[in-house]
């Protein structure tokens, strides 16, 4: 197969179709800038994505010092050579005329260019102040999911045994801090369960508010490359909204936002009453079933319909479906996470698992999804709201190991409580006791909910502000100091997608201006700060991306995130190696579990667990108490209604999302002309009902307002379920009148002006799935239709003309690898 493909309009590509259980066949994808063709490309560099979760390998093209395309790994395990429209054309926002190339300080009320040792003169300075008069406590970091592995991990050493702060944390807690949580809940330990091989055994492939067409769309072409082959799975879909994966299901549920305990309750109880339970394997490897058998006893699925608002016979054959199945596998994302209740209904996902055993074996598995790239390495490392290796900070043993690894007195690592998680670290800024935030990678100023009081947090005077990123963001306005930071690309590092396969991303060329890796801005911070281990020399005594790698294999030796039997070197190979990967494991391990639980028992677990109502710590004789020999831990929950429920002046339910031409506030997907064109402008969808009976149709611009704030944009009239609206959450304020944020001329554009403060009680993930809003009509269409693209969940019912990249988006598939993937060929 060889062919050119408009990839916007046709985002999944070609079929290669396979049967159950056969490798999934290559397809390398290959985009180069017009002026380019592969006779032109001078290397190519080894890479993986970092605009999603996946990880997708692939190679940068490299001609005269700059980046002039992509092509994907045919030998990866991961995408086999398939790359996804933000793997293809997002690299050309490394080119931005408007990256930032220079730092930048505040002087008089205004931002102006400084030079490097000026700006962390600042920074130090500023730092050791507060130290003096304020303490540790006065300083947090709030990083990305979009860093590498050896970037975090030099973070979490300097903020946690450097400065000595417990308020350390990533963006990670937008998009998969419930994933962890649930793992944890579970299995006594963070870490996937499952593989991505497991699309190629399933027989049933359960996706709970995961659509992965868009937010993983080259997994999605795999299950579309099930779907045409022999022996293709059936596949059930949980979402309210009309998704690819909806349109491709046996059985679609669209259940109201906020009740996904209650559907999953429904679930469990129909497996259970049909006898479909594997005794054995719940007698061998778990505890807690009889609870579980109790709190659904009841939960019916007429009584489920009665609160989801699905009909009980499609309860009861996605039960049947999830039942019979012989090898289950499940995905879990957003419409789970962000959504009421979260980390409860995750745990009931892998609850269906554990009582049919569907754990450990091909195509039996679960797959608690990230959003970000790395949020994994946040997770593994320690700077997201946990410890190092997958260390309990409530196990004292495991902080004096941590202290011994760090040649520090256990005293020096906070463990007074939890790791603050970032919710709570812009409350404390709000209240006035984080006195400096240094933000890495990540705009909250449009990620968080309720923006009005996010800008007033970082906007404040008795704040310093420190923002390290590529461009001058709706975050980076507000700031003290502006860091400029090389990326993807421009440095080299680490990153392990969703599945745990670890990848190297190596530099293939200079980052603009006097731009730094991430890496070495914090290796600068901390030699200004001469932070000192109990022997005198240097806490961090590495100098390079390598060097970091190896500290970080000795943090990971002998927990469940070992990496002591990778290098760069074996990484430089054909294809990524999921973790652990140690002397009893060269190669990787495929699935965890297979043999039974590893790391719930009370002397190795990670977290104790909480109470999935109250998100109330138990303690380790609580734990020794439900599960002394480390099994497995089913949970159940009851169902509660949502927070915030529609009412007479705000009758709809608002959902938020992402779409597959965007990511992460659009500060690199909108830099790129193709992705840029598909998806412009944010958007409103409504059904078809609602809007006849608001009188208002495709196109028209309409205001959606809740009790935080509103948003305009034009509608979009689709098939999703009635009284509900979507608004996709990429769009910001950079590219408008007033980059900072709405005022003038530029009314709200951002989908988290309107959302809640509010976070689910287990994970501290915030609920942007929540809201009550009002939709109105602000003026009538002139004929366009809205810009949503016609390719997704935003589909309209009426014609529209279809979404299309044209010329410059077209992609050359191939079934013919290049002679060589391996390592950078030149």
């Amino acid at each position: 197969m060889d062919a050119s493909v408009d990839r916007i309009a046709n985002p999944w590509g070609g079929r290669t179709p396979y049967p159950r259980g056969a490798p999934w066949p290559y397809r390398v994808d290959t985009y180069l800038s017009e002026q380019n063709d592969p006779a032109d490309v001078e290397r190519w560099v080894q890479t993986a994505s970092i605009l999603h979760s996946d990880g997708d390998a692939m190679d940068v093209a490299v001609r005269d010092g700059r980046m002039v395309g992509v092509r994907g790994r045919a030998q990866d395990r991961v995408n086999r050579g398939r790359l996804g429209p933000k793997d293809l054309f997002a690299w050309q926002a490394n080119g931005s005329g408007d990256r930032l190339a220079r730092p930048m300080i505040r002087h008089d009320g205004q931002l102006v260019e400084s030079d490097w040792t000026t700006a962390m003169e600042r920074i130090v300075s500023r730092t050791k102040g507060l130290l003096e008069q304020q303490g540790a406590g006065s300083i947090g970091f709030y990083t990305s999911g979009q860093l590498f592995l050896e970037e975090y991990y030099t973070l979490t050493v300097l903020a946690r045994a450097g400065i000595g702060t417990n308020h350390l944390d990533g963006n990670t807690r937008l998009c998969t801090a419930t994933a962890a949580e649930a793992l944890k809940e579970s299995f006594g330990c963070d870490g996937q369960p499952g593989s991505y091989d497991d699309i190629d055994h399933a027989d049933t492939i359960a996706l709970f508010g995961h659509n992965i067409a868009e937010t993983q769309p080259v997994q999605w072409m795999r299950i579309l490359d099930r779907l045409e082959g022999h022996t293709s799975p059936r596949l059930v879909c949980v979402d309210p909204r009309p998704t690819p994966v909806a349109r491709h299901s046996t059985v679609h549920l669209a259940p109201r936002i906020g009740t996904n305990v209650a559907l999953l309750n429904a679930l469990l109880h129909e497996v259970i009453r049909t006898g479909r339970v594997d005794h054995d394997y719940l007698a061998a490897h778990t505890v807690g079933f009889e609870g579980l058998q109790e709190r659904v006893k009841d939960c019916t699925p007429a009584w489920a319909a009665g609160i989801c608002d699905v009909p009980a016979a499609r309860i009861i054959e996605a039960a049947e479906i999830i039942g019979v199945a012989d090898r289950l596998l499940s995905t879990v994302l957003q419409g789970i996470y962000q959504s009421h209740q979260a980390t409860a209904a995750a745990v009931q996902v892998n609850n269906l698992h554990l009582i049919r055993g569907m754990i450990g074996r091909p195509g039996a598995g679960v797959l608690q999804m990230n959003g970000q790239p790395s949020a994994q390495n946040t997770r593994e490392c320690g700077a997201n709201g946990d410890l190092p290796g997958f260390r309990n900070w409530a196990n004292d043993q495991h902080v004096t190991d941590l202290a011994g690894v760090w040649n520090v007195s256990a005293d020096a690592i906070p463990h007074y409580a939890p790791p603050t998680h970032a919710m709570q670290m812009f409350r404390y800024a709000e209240q006035g006791s984080i006195r400096m935030l240094w933000i890495s990678g990540t705009n909250p100023a449009v990620s968080l909910p309720e923006l009005a009081r996010i800008r007033s947090i970082l906007a404040q005077d008795r704040l310093f502000l420190v923002v390290q990123d590529l461009f001058l963001t709706e975050t980076a306005q507000l700031a003290d100091v502006v860091l400029p930071a090389a990326t993807w690309g421009e440095k080299t590092g680490t990153l392990t997608n969703a599945d745990r396969t670890v990848h190297l991303s190596e530099k293939a060329v200079e980052p603009p201006g006097e731009a730094k890796p991430d890496l070495d801005i914090f290796l600068d911070y901390a030699r200004g700060m001469d932070f000192r281990d109990k022997d005198g020399e240097p806490l961090i005594g590495w100098h390079d991306a390598e060097g970091a790698f190896e500290a970080w294999k000795r943090c990971s030796a002998g927990r469940p995130c070992d990496y002591t039997g990778l290098s760069y070197d074996i990484l430089r190979g054909e294809s990524g190696i999921q973790w652990p990967c140690n002397a009893q494991a060269p190669n990787g391990t495929e699935r965890l579990y297979t043999q039974g639980i590893s790391w719930a028992h009370p002397d190795t677990c990670e977290s104790y667990g909480k109470d999935l109502v109250t998100g109330a710590s138990d303690g380790v004789v609580d734990y020794q108490s439900l599960n002394p020999d480390g099994k497995a831990m089913i949970k159940p929950a009851e169902y509660l209604p949502p927070h915030e429920e529609p009412s007479e002046n705000y009758p709809f339910q608002l959902t938020t999302g992402r779409t597959i031409y965007h990511f992460h506030t659009r500060t690199k997907t909108a830099r790129a002309p193709q992705l840029n064109a598909a998806a412009p402008e944010v958007w409103v969808e409504a059904s078809a009902t609602d809007a006849a009976a608001l009188g208002l149709g495709e196109g028209d611009l309409v205001e959606v307002r809740t009790h935080r704030g509103s948003l305009r944009g034009h509608l979009r009239v689709t098939d999703i379920r009635q009284g509900l609206l979507f608004v996709p959450f990429h769009y910001g304020y950079w590219d408008t009148d007033t980059p900072a944020g709405p005022g003038g001329q530029t009314p709200g554009r951002a989908a988290n002006e309107t959302t809640v403060t509010d976070w689910d009680p287990v994970s501290k993930q915030p609920l942007f799935k929540t809201a009550a809003a009002a939709l109105t009509l602000v003026q009538r269409g002139a004929g366009p239709p809205a810009p949503a693209p016609t390719t997704t969940a935003s589909a309209p019912l009426g014609h529209v003309g279809a979404t299309e990249g044209g010329p410059t988006a077209r992609v050359r598939q191939s079934s013919n690898p290049p002679n060589s993937t391996r390592g950078e060929t030149t």
